[in-house]
């Protein structure tokens, strides 16, 4: 199969690379760019381990072709925090006990950031709903909600005090 040239922003550097057509964004990612933190999970979109933000909207990077992310802007779990630095959102994930064995985590931390970059001060029902396409199969949610919540109250204190 021919491979395109494929050019992308990927947590805010350019980057390009040489892909095949069909070939799914997450494996571009993960394999091609050496970007992991994004997981494979179930490869059928049901599970969401493996969801970015693209182009402003939250996606499941196993249900994106190559050629659909040309020229998109990309931003993952590694483009949220540092290690030395970590977003408010990995911090009340780690805080309020939001994760388990992890694996599910970078997918449910990238779409609460979206989430929250579209309602800033969701009540507890809105952010059930707008995670509902991400599972975990380790907490029951209670810790991921309680998680989200603060780190949205978080956010808005600190945009209140910048005011």
């Amino acid at each position: 199969m021919t491979k395109m040239h494929l050019t992308l922003t990927v947590n805010g550097e350019a980057v390009e690379t040489l892909a095949e057509p069909r070939e799914l964004l997450i494996h571009v990612l993960r394999e091609r760019l050496g970007i992991t933190g994004p997981h494979i999970g179930c490869e059928t979109s049901h599970c969401g381990a493996c969801t970015v933000d693209m182009d402003g909207k939250s996606v499941k990077a196993c249900t994106i072709f190559a050629a659909q992310a040309q020229g998109a802007e990309i931003t993952t779990i590694e483009g949220i925090g540092t290690p030395d630095s970590l977003h408010v959102l990995q911090e009340m994930f780690r805080e309020h006990h939001g994760l388990q064995c992890g694996f599910c985590t970078p997918g449910m931390i990238t779409r609460a950031w979206r989430l929250l970059k579209e309602n800033p001060t969701p009540s507890e029902e809105e952010v059930r709903f707008g995670m509902a396409g991400n599972l975990c199969r380790c907490t029951g949610y209670q810790n991921i909600v309680k998680s989200v919540l603060a780190a949205a109250n978080e956010l808005n204190t600190v945009k209140e005090a910048a005011e």
